[in-house]
């Protein structure tokens, strides 16, 4: 069951009002819901609530709600994005696989050898925005992640302010993740901020390596295989979140 996002300020007396635009579209035009059906909800302090609608005008939808609980999908730690954006399919693609997974957030990032001019980036944010926005409802997350604008490696290796920064490259890796989670135990935990950094699909340029490098940026591989851009970023992510749970578990 999809959920949708809310204020709780629309809540009162376990009632609540659904009256933005967006929602009642969707919960009584595209999905047609009846008054008697339940519902799911979460609101901006991530508390999941169960409803049954009561009423449907032309503008308003309301329900009762009859069970809340704080939400639980989300990482304990934060997770975040850099990528050279791809052309449009692939990269909607990666927008919303990364955003299911569990991303806090995606920072587009111009790199050399980037498939997209830096105006067509930035006029797909919103776009990005949104995706994320409905891919969150469809898989329940407790919160939307944010499109950044468009940066680069420079700025947020930089500026970033995160506590551990990884690479995923093919051509001089040297170690795979779970190596790196071997020697940094502590990167889940919790509110840690880690960014991993996945290039375009003609790859990282040399300037680029030779920064990571002087930076002492880990470049890890993810196996044997060289995997198309879109493959390497749910391939990275989906290794990270099973070392996650992995070490949870342990």
């Amino acid at each position: 069951m999809p959920h949708f996002f809310i204020k709780s300020e629309n809540i009162s007396n376990n009632s609540i009002v659904i009256n933005d635009e967006d929602n009642f579209r969707h919960i009584a035009k595209s999905l047609r819901t009846k008054v008697g059906e339940d519902i799911l909800l979460i609101d901006e302090n991530q508390i999941q609530y169960l409803a049954k609608i009561i009423e449907i005008d032309k503008k308003n939808i309301t329900a009762n709600i009859f069970e809340s609980w704080k939400s639980n999908r989300k990482l304990n730690f934060e997770l975040y994005l850099a990528q050279s954006p791809l052309r449009s399919d692939a990269q909607n693609t990666i927008v919303e696989k990364a955003t299911e997974l569990g991303v806090y957030g995606i920072y587009p990032i111009y790199t050399d050898n980037c498939a997209l001019n830096k105006n067509l980036i930035s006029n797909k944010i919103e776009k990005w925005q949104r995706i994320m926005y409905e891919a969150s409802k469809q898989c329940e997350r407790a919160f939307i992640p944010k499109c950044f604008s468009l940066t680069s490696i420079e700025e947020l290796v930089e500026n970033g302010k995160f506590d551990y920064i990884i690479t995923f490259c093919e051509r001089l890796a040297k170690k795979t993740f779970r190596n790196f989670v071997e020697e940094h135990k502590n990167i889940f935990d919790d509110c840690s901020k880690v960014l991993i950094i996945i290039g375009p699909e003609g790859g990282f340029s040399r300037r680029e390596f030779e920064y990571f490098e002087n930076k002492n940026l880990p470049m890890l591989t993810l196996g044997d295989l060289i995997l198309k851009a879109e493959t390497a970023v749910i391939t990275a992510i989906g290794n990270i979140i099973y070392e996650y749970n992995c070490t949870r578990k342990n």
